[in-house]
């Protein structure tokens, strides 16, 4: 298993200095959020492509995915009833499978919780229409050669789509090998029935989960809350997971470099504990 960082975490650093820094404190790769890198992403100029590939490269270090990925632009929705802001929403998805491409990521996450929102009284109309959006983007991510992985998140972050199971229907419905779901450890510890173990040694082995996000259900680090990371390193190792874990943290303390330097030491010391 890898370790990748998501970068915003330390987005105040220059991108070169990220690579630099996950690196040195133990990091396979970093995750990144599109939005820390420009304010229209999807439009990114190839030039600019090749060279943030190039300074992950240089940092012996891997861009291993993306993440939050509907934050910029601005105004983007795939639940709304606005046509226009949708079809948009949707080429911003399909041209970010094209940037993960170009910087050598193999999974887009997408989480975004205010870009997926319900509007009261049409939730199940909104729901449709998240749904056709996730099979409208599912072509142009096995054309990049990348995995789309839908977020399920806790509901104290949005009203749409909360469990891996209401994710995996979505994507069973879709029927495409680039079209997954994923575990992240914090939105599944408050909104779960079954402990986080239990929906790996379920989940995993489907082959319907394409990425694993550790974080604790207070928002900050792994291990630094209640959350016991262990018996979960020793369900994905029992099932095989042989891909990327993401440390994804929302709290910083006492700040995002010395969070995240935590986070891979301890992570780091599960995986060589648990074997």
């Amino acid at each position: 298993m890898r370790i990748a960082l998501c970068n915003e975490v330390i987005a105040a650093l220059p991108f070169d200095r990220q690579c630099g820094f996950a690196a040195a404190v133990g990091y396979d790769g970093l995750e990144i959020a599109p939005f820390t890198l420009s304010d229209a992403p999807h439009l990114m100029p190839a030039a600019k492509r090749a060279t943030l590939r190039r300074a992950a490269a240089d940092a012996g270090i891997a861009i291993t995915g993306l993440h939050y990925l509907m934050r910029a632009p601005a105004g983007l929705s795939i639940t709304t009833t606005d046509a226009s802001v949708r079809d948009k929403s949707i080429e911003v998805m399909r041209r970010l499978c094209e940037l993960a491409h170009d910087l050598g990521a193999g999974v887009l996450i997408h989480g975004s919780p205010d870009q997926r929102r319900l509007d009261p009284g049409a939730e199940a109309e909104g729901r449709e229409r998240a749904a056709d959006a996730f099979a409208a983007v599912a072509p142009a991510a096995a054309a990049a050669g990348v995995v789309y992985c839908i977020e399920p998140l806790s509901r104290r972050q949005t009203n749409c789509i909360n469990t891996v199971a209401e994710a995996a229907a979505i994507v069973t419905a879709v029927g495409s090998p680039a079209l997954k779901t994923m575990i992240d450890c914090s939105s599944s510890a408050v909104t779960e029935v079954e402990p986080i173990p239990d929906l790996i040694r379920r989940w995993i082995p489907t082959g319907l989960i394409g990425h694993v996000h550790f974080n604790d259900p207070n928002r900050r680090g792994p291990g630094e809350g209640d959350l016991a990371f262990a018996p979960i390193v020793a369900a994905l190792r029992e099932v095989g997971w042989r891909d990327v874990i993401g440390v994804e943290p929302f709290v910083y303390e006492p700040d995002g470099p010395a969070c995240a330097a935590r986070a891979a030491g301890y992570v780091r010391a599960l995986l060589e504990a648990i074997p």
